[in-house]
């Protein structure tokens, strides 16, 4: 996956609470294991209007046209356990999701997939959901290695991550790559077990 270390982007306010899964991608956008393309169907009922028409809806507006960070509410990403959330995310340009707290198999998800989610206090929230209402006129800064977000007028929050998922993001590591680390331990286990039980190598 793509390291995560510095973004400097356009942050969309999306001031909603307890946004679950299937409104990230909603269920009949799920008969695909494709990682790409979810992110036509991404936050889709909530683009349409009572005529079946978006425009309305912060992603569609221009000035968020280009947004890689969303400043949410509450409680994000909770609901189902879908991964394909997190893909819809990413494919959409999302790389970092700014909220007062996330379910913990969405969070599990977005970071396994190069997504960085921060965790802010409410006082937090309001100022960030206030500088990303400037649209693309503003911008925020967020430094992984710092552990810091900046903002439009130069003011700086700090903010906790986990240690693992920290080296991973920045380092690019999901699941196979952090395994593909450990290839000569596994590489010696299969030859040492070839030689020892060479049947279940059909020898």
């Amino acid at each position: 996956m793509e390291k995560f270390t510095t973004l400097t982007a356009v942050a969309a306010p999306l001031p909603v609470d307890n946004v679950d899964t299937d409104k990230i991608i909603p269920a009949r956008y799920l008969k695909t294991i494709k990682r790409t393309g979810l992110g036509a169907g991404l936050f889709s009922d909530l683009r349409k209007d009572g005529d079946g028409k978006g425009g309305a809806f912060v992603l569609d507006q221009p000035s968020y046209k280009d947004a890689k960070i969303l400043v949410v509410g509450e409680n994000f990403g909770c609901g189902s356990s879908r991964e394909h959330a997190a893909w819809a995310l990413l494919d959409a340009g999302i790389r970092c999701v700014i909220g007062e707290s996330f379910s913990d198999i969405f969070s599990s998800n977005a970071s396994k997939n190069g997504i960085l989610l921060i965790q802010v206090p409410p006082e937090d929230i309001a100022k960030l959901l206030d500088d990303a209402s400037r649209g693309a006129n503003a911008t925020l800064t967020v430094d992984l290695e710092a552990q810091t977000i900046q903002g439009p007028d130069g003011g700086t929050l700090g903010f906790e991550i986990d240690p693992w998922r920290k080296h991973c993001l920045l380092n690019g590591l999901d699941d196979v790559a952090l395994t593909l680390q450990k290839d000569a331990a596994i590489e010696g286990f299969e030859g040492g077990q070839k030689a020892q039980q060479p049947w279940l190598y059909g020898a």
